[in-house]
């Protein structure tokens, strides 16, 4: 066996071995590149969706689906009080509860996208302190105690 092709199955033993680790995790978060005043993290979906209808870049239509949608989620989810007094918080929906809230949020991803608003979704086994949870999401302390490192030698291969 090449070191090559040994090297190949080496991945696919660890693989095959950890998968689960790889494929369950158990937060989910959707956020924009923009950062939130009090957080300085990305803000989440609702917030962008919010700022959206607040500057007038969605019609009239697209308007009402996102505050359909919005009035949904205010009706079945509790409202962490911590993001009701504006904390330093970030929310995460749960992956295990969320197969109805992410039927949900797809008609918000596609308002996203329909207006070119930039996106990411965010998988996470380790979201951050917990200072609230329910059946649903986890509301999470920002960490501001963030580390610059300095740029690392390269480790591509030379031309």
């Amino acid at each position: 066996m090449s070191p090559r092709e040994r090297g190949s199955w080496l991945i696919f033993r660890f693989l095959r071995k950890h998968w689960e680790v790889f494929v369950k995790f158990k937060y989910c978060r959707i956020q924009g590149k923009e950062l939130a005043a009090n957080t300085r993290t990305g803000k989440g979906i609702f917030s962008m969706l919010n700022q959206m209808v607040t500057d007038g870049v969605m019609d009239e239509e697209d308007v009402g689906l996102f505050k359909e949608i919005d009035s949904w989620f205010a009706e079945e989810l509790p409202w962490p009080p911590q993001c009701k007094r504006q904390e330093k918080v970030i929310c995460y929906f749960k992956t295990e509860n969320s197969e109805i809230m992410m039927k949900m949020i797809n008609p918000l991803l596609w308002l996203l996208e329909r207006y070119n608003h930039a996106y990411y979704v965010v998988y996470t086994n380790f979201p951050g302190e917990i200072v609230y949870e329910d059946e649903y999401q986890v509301v999470v302390k920002v960490d501001e105690n963030i580390v610059v490192e300095d740029l690392q030698a390269s480790w591509s291969p030379e031309d």
